[in-house]
């Protein structure tokens, strides 16, 4: 049976040049696009990619609320680079009735 290594990627996140995105980047290095995968919530998201004998794989918190259902994703040269809009501030806040 073979041996699989299990290891989590290389991971960067920062915002755009106007601050209106999160660009994360993922380092896949052999991986296959068709090997990908990549969950994404409001504040946080999980990646996992997979070549022989190799397993990429982690979930990350995000530290300000974004928009998952505007997120682009591309892969090229083992580098998968996700795009999402930040949320607007307190746009989804709910009142709270107090008695």
């Amino acid at each position: 049976m073979e041996e699989t290594l299990r290891i989590s990627p290389v991971i960067s996140a920062y915002p755009d040049d106007k601050y209106e995105n999160l660009l994360i980047e993922v380092v896949l290095p052999g991986v296959e696009k068709k090997n990908i995968s990549f969950k994404l919530t409001n504040d946080s998201f999980y990646v996992s990619g997979k070549k022989e004998g190799v397993t990429y794989l982690d979930s990350y918190s995000i530290g300000c609320p974004v928009d998952p259902e505007k997120a682009v994703a591309k892969y090229s040269n083992g580098v998968l680079k996700v795009s999402v809009p930040y949320q607007e501030p307190l746009s989804k806040l709910v009142d709270v009735k107090i008695e």
